[in-house]
């Protein structure tokens, strides 16, 4: 089994295209350090019947990762990991996949018929909670090493 088998989900309801979905997952995989430079990604009929798309699709998707230099694709050996991103491009990748999980939220609260202040107010709150907990767990930790 392909190390890229069960990684990469694709969203039939999403706006975003399905090719640009596989492109920004494998793009958010390597930034993880999930995949690594020299990794075989799956061919892509295999990812294309796995994920149970048109192979076209994920051709493209290659074809995007492929131009932006993130992947090689070799006639007869398969396609790969090609090369190791730099801290630069890590954080590109983190910053598109962190807009692209924005856009999901604030879509998926507008259909819910919530106003985009009402979604970034529940943010704001969810986020000043999660604070609250980091700070909780940091005081816990600092107690314990005095301990």
């Amino acid at each position: 089994m392909n190390k890229l088998a069960g990684m990469v989900n694709v969203d039939f309801r999403s706006d975003e295209p399905i090719y640009l979905q596989i492109a920004r997952q494998i793009e958010q995989l390597v930034a993880q350090g999930s995949l690594k430079q020299g990794d075989q990604l799956p061919t892509v009929r295999e990812l294309a019947t796995e994920l149970r798309i048109n192979f076209n699709t994920v051709s493209r998707a290659y074809r995007l990762l492929d131009e932006a230099r993130l992947i090689s694709t070799q006639r007869g050996r398969g396609t790969y990991i090609w090369e190791e991103p730099t801290p630069e491009m890590v954080e590109k990748l983190r910053q598109v996949g962190l807009d692209e999980l924005a856009r999901r939220y604030i879509g998926e609260a507008v259909r819910m018929g919530c106003s985009v202040e009402a979604a970034a107010q529940a943010f704001a709150k969810q986020a000043q909670a999660w604070n609250g907990r980091v700070e909780d767990q940091d005081q816990t930790l600092e107690k314990t090493r005095e301990e």
